[in-house]
């Protein structure tokens, strides 16, 4: 079981990655996409292989997990996934981005304010993973996440905004 952690471990860190930048990706196709008003067909086809990356990364990111929570479990490994705030942090990021992507899909979000929280969502899991973001506890990282989420959103609007007024 000793030889897989790192696998999985590696599995999860691909997971994030790759839904990181199709998340990166899904954005410049968006602008580039709506940049004359209209997606037309090579454009939806685009944007649906973007969303079969982002699909694919999640359900990747959502395994290795589960692997890893298995693999502790098997080994006793002390303390158990479940009682530290950084596997809590991982699953409602996780959640949060498969809630906002639902979201988006049946129009019940703006498509600004969703795909701002879902962009941070999928970077703050890729953070998380990687080991990059700060020891934070699960309120500290909430709050940085609806601080992030405010300014991407600004910083998405006013490029959006300028990269379509310029056609």
């Amino acid at each position: 079981m000793d030889v897989f952690v790192p696998f999985l471990a590696f599995c999860q860190a691909l997971g994030a990655l790759v839904g990181a930048g199709a998340a990166v990706g899904s954005e410049f196709a968006y602008v580039r996409a709506m940049r004359d008003g209209k997606l037309d067909a090579a454009e939806r086809a685009h944007l649906a292989g973007l969303a079969r990356g982002l699909r694919f990364g999640m359900t990747l990111l959502l395994l290795a997990s589960l692997g890893l929570v298995v693999a502790a479990y098997a080994l006793g490994a002390a303390p158990q996934p479940a009682l530290t705030p950084g596997y809590w942090m991982l699953i409602t990021l996780a959640l949060l981005v498969i809630g906002l992507s639902w979201a988006l899909s049946r129009r019940r979000v703006s498509f600004a304010l969703g795909s701002a929280a879902a962009f941070t969502a999928w970077w703050f899991l890729a953070y998380l993973v990687l080991g990059q973001l700060p020891a934070l506890s699960f309120g500290a990282l909430v709050a940085l996440y609806v601080v992030a989420t405010a300014v991407l959103y600004a910083v998405l609007r006013s490029a959006r905004f300028l990269m379509t007024r310029s056609v």
